[in-house]
């Protein structure tokens, strides 16, 4: 992958992380405004904890996808960033430009989802 490639990448992974934690701010925020929680019967409450609920999974997604945008930098980094982790073999552009955290070639990444289909039985 030529430093151009590698520069819009890290551009783009720089650019995705901060948006993450920019939207993690906000949620953190509007979870702190107590606000909200004083008025209501005890639907609106449960519509309320319904929807704290869902923020905090999607934060708990988050924080995962932040640690493997975080990988992938180091990635670019060292030099094995668009390298299939298990064959070796470079990870097609248009794959990287899909998913950028991506770490399987498409031919790994489905032998894997294979494997973890007969596993399950499926």
């Amino acid at each position: 992958m030529s430093p151009l490639q590698l520069q819009y990448f890290r551009e783009r992974l720089l650019s995705w992380r901060a948006e993450l934690l920019e939207q993690a701010q906000q949620t953190l925020d509007d979870l702190r405004d107590d606000a909200h929680h004083e008025v209501g019967d005890e639907a609106d409450r449960a519509s309320r904890e319904a929807d704290q609920t869902l923020d905090l999974r999607t934060r708990d997604r988050y924080r995962k996808l932040l640690r493997k945008i975080d990988a992938a930098l180091r990635r670019i980094d060292d030099g094995s960033y668009g390298y299939c982790e298990e064959t070796g073999e470079p990870i097609g552009l248009r794959r990287l430009e899909a998913r950028p955290i991506a770490t399987l070639s498409v031919e790994a990444q489905e032998r894997r989802e294979l494997l973890e289909r007969q596993s399950r039985g499926e």
